[in-house]
């Protein structure tokens, strides 16, 4: 059923802000600090998690999967639109940073992918 993928989303949603804020205050930044991000990963992890642990219906299963499917992308898109465009505004060096962090991120895919256990592209092609 959609609603328990709807409800797990709000849950990842409401808990991300929460520690976003409370991250924020420990570093003295009045501002949302990383909690996109963390909804993002107990999302994963809670999906995922609910799979393996709890045993749901396929429609159950295709609900969660629907709305973590579905969310990943759209926040992304949003965040990083917020983020370019504070960025530019705010100078070269938030510039230089973002673009390193990119760069970063990009160079270890492959070691991460390392270990999968599926990584072969073949099961994908038919």
């Amino acid at each position: 059923m959609i609603v328990y993928g709807v409800a797990l989303l709000s849950f990842c949603m409401l808990f991300g802000v929460y520690a976003g804020n409370l991250l924020g205050e420990l570093l003295g930044v009045s501002a949302n600090v990383g909690g996109v991000g963390i909804a993002m990963l107990l999302l994963i992890v809670l999906s995922n998690l609910s799979n393996k642990k709890f045993h749901l219906s396929s429609a159950s299963e295709s609900g969660i999967y629907f709305w973590s499917a579905m969310y990943i992308p759209i926040v992304v898109a949003m965040a990083a639109k917020q983020n370019v465009i504070a960025a530019v505004s705010s100078g070269w060096l938030a510039v230089i940073a973002g673009v390193l962090a990119v760069a970063v991120s990009f160079a270890v895919i492959p070691l991460i992918s390392r270990f999968s256990v599926d990584h072969h592209i073949d099961q994908y092609v038919e």
